[in-house]
């Protein structure tokens, strides 16, 4: 049976201002920082092993995938598939408001200026076919986004459902398959 780790990235201003981060690349904060040393300790009290860290591109990821491999010794690597969903237009408003919550229900649809969640879910189940498909255990550092897409490719899920999964910054969430 294999296995796959996933890592929301630390906490950012936006975050903490509830603000759609998406593809807009912001950095974490103090408190960000010591999350993902945190969470590089908790993978090594776990005894949680891994081959790799796969991480996105955007700084608050990759710092965080950075400190937890500085700290398991584990190899962590660039993924451009784990890049957060672009929201175009919804980039830096807020999470919760009314026509972004609308739009998340409406899959096929690109959010101008950003992509649709079908064209996220086809670059993450395509990574995740590589990765279910191998027999390397691997630590993916990603985005709340990601996270709905991951969620779905391992467990059954209703559009509502999916709408409302979300992941604390720096919550380990274990997958087997």
């Amino acid at each position: 049976m294999g296995c796959v780790y996933f890592v929301r990235h630390g906490q950012t201003i936006w975050n903490v201002e509830n603000k759609i981060c998406g593809a807009t690349d912001i950095g974490l904060t103090e408190q960000g920082h010591q999350q993902a040393i945190e969470t590089g300790h908790k993978f090594l009290e776990q005894h949680i092993q891994a081959d790799e860290i796969l991480y996105s591109p955007l700084i608050r990821a990759r710092d965080t995938a950075l400190h937890i491999s500085e700290i398991t010794g584990i190899p962590a690597r660039e993924e451009l598939r784990l890049k957060e969903q672009n929201f175009g237009k919804f980039e830096s408003t807020p999470r919760d408001g009314a026509e972004f919550k609308k739009a998340k229900g409406e899959f096929v649809t690109r959010y101008k200026g950003g992509e649709s969640m079908l064209h996220l879910a086809q670059r993450i189940y395509n990574l995740l076919d590589e990765v279910t498909a191998s027999d390397k255990t691997y630590i993916l550092v990603a985005h709340n986004g990601i996270s709905r897409v991951v969620q779905s490719y391992f467990y059954e899920m209703t559009n509502q459902e999916y709408a409302n999964f979300g992941v604390k910054n720096c919550a380990i969430i274990k997958y087997e398959f």
